[in-house]
């Protein structure tokens, strides 16, 4: 069965993984989702690491970094600067319906490639853009020419702010690189959003995401608690300013994740630790008594779960009160959970011996499912059949294709 966003076609010029990752997105539900390289292909292909053998970025191939956010992509290789690149973007940009770029402000402005100029072209063109701190446009910002990657984004849009192993300690950055998902995320859905109208009203738009903007967004508790209080949030440990017993807590083999957001799930751990007074104690029975003694609280949990297993944990309070061991990545490739929602792809990784194990789309539309239908693509790979669909004639692919790879 065809993705949900089948028929829609996307011209992707992203680079890095925010972009790409958004595009992605789009592509996973079914999206024909072109994407435009320089010559000698997007520098992130040379980024590993590598399975042995693989096809390197010098014959077009590409790492595990760049497979995995540009899987069920086309690849067409066009340079911009020149006039006959310029010319052919034009005639893809008529017959698309999206265009996603991730350039600072004023690049395409000054390819003579800005949206204004687009538009004019194909009215019904969505025209995205993710930049760290947005697109004039929208308002602007006075870091508008800073570039930005993830830990600018993390630690301008609040979220390193809040996150920290020792409440009121150093701020620590998040492992995954929230600052680019995030907004690629937010630009998805800004993407299809602009579509709907667009499919509706026959007028095309320009999306704009900040990536500061979305970790913001992100972090919309920090908001309303200090315009509620005045108080600035700072590091949290690894508990909740607003609920206790909620978080990390040690086991005899690592760590657990278990929360109690309501009084409903106390008595059943005060039980299942063997302590049901602490249910009925009135200095412990309500979530608002709990999070005035929060040390002492976590203090007693986390004795408790110290003297088990994470295997004997699960099986004591699995079903019970939210819970979830600590995974590293050996677990999650172990764990019947993710194989079972198809988390875990297998794609094909051009010259190696085995396949690259990518992570899945956890979006699942049972009447037009998504997902990795086909690796990413070498660079290139699709420049003469995208050329030949979009009209171009045999001449035209050959000159596009001789500049392209000098």
């Amino acid at each position: 069965m065809k993705g949900a966003l089948d028929g829609l076609v996307v011209l992707d010029l992203t680079r890095m993984l925010a972009g790409p990752y958004a595009t992605m997105m789009l592509a996973d539900q079914g999206a024909r989702v072109v994407k435009i390289e320089p010559p000698g292909g997007d520098g992130t292909r040379r980024n590993g690491p590598h399975l042995e053998g693989a096809l390197r970025m010098e014959g077009g191939g590409f790492g595990a970094y760049f497979a995995s956010i540009n899987r069920n992509k086309e690849s067409l290789t066009l340079d911009l600067k020149t006039a006959a690149g310029k010319a052919a973007l034009l005639k893809l940009v008529a017959q698309a319906d999206v265009l996603v770029e991730n350039y600072r402000a004023g690049v395409m402005e000054r390819l003579g490639l800005g949206y204004e100029t687009l538009r004019e072209h194909n009215p019904r063109l969505v025209y995205a853009a993710l930049r760290g701190f947005g697109d004039p446009r929208s308002g602007a910002s006075p870091y508008a020419h800073w570039p930005a990657y993830d830990p600018v984004a993390q630690a301008m849009g609040g979220i390193m702010g809040i996150t920290g192993p020792q409440p009121g300690g150093a701020p620590t950055k998040i492992g995954p690189g929230v600052g680019d998902i995030a907004p690629a995320m937010f630009l998805a859905y800004g993407i299809a959003a602009a579509c709907w109208q667009a499919q509706r009203s026959g007028q095309g738009q320009f999306v704009d995401v900040a990536m500061v903007d979305a970790v913001l967004a992100v972090c919309e508790r920090m908001v309303f608690q200090h315009s509620a209080t005045g108080e600035v949030p700072g590091p949290e440990g690894n508990g909740h300013p607003l609920l206790c017993p909620f978080g990390l807590f040690p086991a005899r083999d690592g760590h657990v994740s278990l929360g109690v957001p309501n009084d409903r799930f106390w008595a059943p751990l005060a039980r299942l630790m063997g302590q049901p007074e602490l249910a009925t104690d009135p200095r412990y029975a309500s979530s608002e008594a709990r999070l005035a003694r929060r040390a002492e609280v976590d203090r007693i949990v986390g004795a408790w779960t110290a003297r088990h297993s994470k295997a004997e944990l699960a099986a004591l309070l699995g079903g019970e009160i939210p819970f979830g061991p600590v995974f590293g990545a050996d677990d999650i490739f172990a764990d019947p959970h993710f194989r079972a929602r198809a988390m875990l792809v297998e794609t094909e990784q051009p010259g190696a011996a085995r396949p690259l194990t990518v992570a899945g789309t956890p979006v699942h539309l049972h009447g037009t499912p998504g997902g990795v239908r086909r690796r990413a693509p070498l660079a290139g790979e699709h420049t003469q059949q995208v050329l030949q669909d979009f009209g171009f004639a045999a001449d035209e692919i050959a000159a596009l294709q001789a500049a392209a790879a000098r």
